[in-house]
């Protein structure tokens, strides 16, 4: 488990192919001084276990799964890559909880740096956007962020310059991809209330639309 808060901006130093996918050796800097062999570290919001530890590299093997949900399979050697650490008991939840599995890939359409601000839209699959509701919570590429706007296929984040200066966020462009993970409780809230809309007296997803809730 994670917070999407990102502890450090580290470079893909080498990626192989492997019988069950790929290898990513990725400079983690104190990370890789304070982590452990089978340790979990978020790497652009994708849950990757250590298997290697050398300095400050760090190895990881990605299954052909991670590989075809998220970002990750599309890295080239010397991209900056967002990099946070398991959660621990006691540590403090800044972000939002964020499980480092990624539900699917968003694409920038837009980004508008008008006026001092920093908002960046998105498209993506209805599925995702399904889960999300303005104000709410989301992870992009990793990163803790509070949703502006929602719409059928489309969303929109708005960066404070903190997060520029301490993600990989700040350097993407029109028609890049972004790994997507939606807010935990939001997709609990709506299977619950998928599975009951058909119940007497329930309360459904759309009901809840049409009064302005979501």
């Amino acid at each position: 488990m994670f917070t999407g808060i990102i502890q450090y901006v580290g470079r893909l130093e080498r990626t192989t192919s492997t019988s069950a996918g790929r290898r990513l050796r990725v400079e983690a800097g104190p990370l890789a001084e304070s982590t452990t062999h089978g340790a979990s570290i978020a790497v652009n919001g994708a849950c990757q276990t250590v298997t290697a530890i050398d300095g400050t590299s760090v190895a990881f093997d990605t299954v052909a799964e991670t590989l075809r949900r998220t970002t990750l399979g599309a890295l080239t050697t010397g991209v900056r890559v967002n990099l946070e650490a398991a959660l621990r008991v006691g540590d403090g939840l800044d972000g939002h909880i964020v499980q480092g599995h990624v539900d699917g890939v968003a694409r920038v359409e837009r980004i508008d740096r008008a006026g001092g601000q920093h908002v960046m839209s998105f498209t993506a699959e209805r599925i995702l956007t399904d889960d999300m509701v303005s104000k709410g919570s989301v992870a992009i590429d990793g990163v803790s962020l509070t949703l502006v706007d929602v719409d059928d296929g489309r969303f929109s984040v708005a960066l404070i310059p903190t997060t520029t200066a301490e993600t990989t966020l700040a350097t993407l462009r029109i028609g890049d991809a972004v790994n997507v993970e939606t807010d935990i409780l939001g997709k609990y809230v709506r299977r619950m209330l998928a599975s009951r809309s058909g119940a007497s007296g329930g309360v459904s997803l759309e009901q809840l639309r049409n009064a302005g809730f979501v």
